[in-house]
């Protein structure tokens, strides 16, 4: 029996029947990291704030919770997140929530540069590799921050209001430009007089986002294309309502799970265009077919699937919280793939589940490598990464038999409405109860 309900806090697994085609239409969600980094961006605002489409996901409640304890009153209703200004600042950001999301240094960032100081953990997220902050705390530093910095928590100061504008560098050794860093800077100047400069920074999409709403609200923005990015603060900054765009990375994720068993699937309100142009590269090599309907899109692979080398990289490349699911797909497809971890050089998590499924998927470093067709047979799986997760329901979906999947909280810190959206397009699919 299908089922269409969100999973509550009690469950812990889901159980897919596989081999059938998934046929029909999905609105993709608000995306997941823009949203994140919003939440940490309206902590500057002098004004109320609101952020329609918002995910309904759990990592959107640990953001409005953080907000809600360090003095920013916050209410969640559906897809609305609505904040008006601090009356004062508790600038302390508690460790298990803390240490629940990936941006914990972002919003700390804002924190300081509102309280002139702030406490936080380390940050937490997925389980894949560590969380490195060196960029975001040489930022604090180049804004006037003291640090103390232990194993698992960090304590800023800033002890002088008279900030001058500062110049950070956003570039890591192993990853290229630092999303979260370019964010962490984008904050700290905003509320800084003078133009304060960002090198080498990230034009994610989750930066571009972050840095129009900023510049609505009165901060000056300018861009050397990839080379720097001035930003010249001011002591107010005005509110308004704005618009989380579309989850590029869950329309990828429908997109696989749909060709992945043969089916096809209208994402509503997604153009083609909305995809980066790495992973429209991807697609098409492998033999996916997106084609422009009443403003969404059509997506499928009328032939078999087809072998590719690719290599993820910063926008608009291949991005790396597609590559699970994506290898997934890949165990379908002809001849041997070779994809090539750039950003995350530990991303493999999903290699193992997918070996149970009988995929022939090996991991050397930072190359993962795909031998297919295999046919898949259902398995028990457990996942510790949002993105692994969602490779596992990708390969169950294919697979010959009833699959139990474990680690439904990681899927939903990313995904409000996956399973259901997954259901209304065939997919046989229910949710098991945690057990006492």
């Amino acid at each position: 029996m299908n089922q269409t309900h969100l999973p509550t806090a009690d469950e812990r697994s889901v159980r897919i029947t596989g081999g059938t085609p998934l046929s029909g239409t999905a609105t993709v969600q608000g995306s997941k990291n823009i949203a994140l980094h919003l939440y940490a961006a309206v902590i500057l605002a002098d004004e109320p704030l609101t952020l329609t489409g918002s995910p309904e996901i759990l990592d959107t409640a640990v953001c409005s919770e953080i907000l809600n304890h360090t003095g920013t009153p916050t209410k969640v209703i559906g897809d609305r997140f609505e904040t008006t200004p601090a009356a004062a600042w508790y600038p302390v950001i508690p460790d298990i929530r803390g240490r629940r999301i990936r941006t914990t240094a972002v919003m700390a960032a804002a924190l300081l540069a509102r309280a002139g100081q702030v406490t936080f953990p380390t940050p937490g997220g997925d389980a894949f590799c560590r969380r490195h902050i060196d960029r975001h705390l040489a930022a604090m530093e180049a804004a006037g921050a003291s640090l103390e910095v232990t194993d698992d928590r960090v304590k800023a100061r800033i002890n002088s209001w008279d900030q001058a504008p500062f110049t950070t560098d956003a570039a890591t050794r192993q990853w290229g430009p630092s999303l979260g860093a370019t964010v962490t800077g984008m904050l700290l100047a905003a509320r800084i007089r003078g133009a304060s400069t960002i090198l080498n920074p990230s034009v994610e999409p989750e930066v571009l986002v972050t840095a129009s709403v900023l510049a609505a609200g009165g901060v000056g923005i300018t861009w050397e294309g990839t080379t720097a990015l001035h930003v010249t603060g001011t002591d107010r900054i005005t509110g308004g309502t704005f618009q989380v765009p579309a989850d590029r990375l869950e329309a990828a994720t429908l997109a696989l799970a749909a060709t992945i068993t043969g089916g096809s699937v209208h994402l509503t309100d997604f153009p083609p265009s909305e995809f980066p142009l790495g992973l429209l590269a991807a697609f098409a090599d492998a033999g996916i077919e997106l084609t422009p309907v009443n403003g969404g899109t059509l997506v499928r692979c009328p032939t078999k699937p087809r072998a590719v080398q690719i290599a993820t990289g910063p926008h608009p490349g291949f991005p790396t919280d597609v590559q699970p699911q994506f290898t997934a797909f890949l165990t379908q497809a002809d001849g041997t793939s070779r994809i090539e971890e750039r950003i995350y050089t530990e991303r493999d998590t999903h290699v193992g589940p997918l070996r149970a499924f009988g995929a022939t998927v090996n991991t050397d470093r930072a190359v993962i490598t795909v031998r297919g067709q295999s046919p898949l047979i259902a398995a028990d799986v457990a996942g510790e990464d949002i993105r692994a997760v969602t490779a596992m329901l990708i390969a169950a979906l294919a697979a010959e038999g009833t699959s139990t999947i474990r680690g439904m909280y990681h899927l939903r810190r990313g995904y409000g409405s996956l399973l259901p959206k997954l259901a209304a397009l065939g997919a046989k699919l229910t949710i098991d109860q945690e057990k006492p």
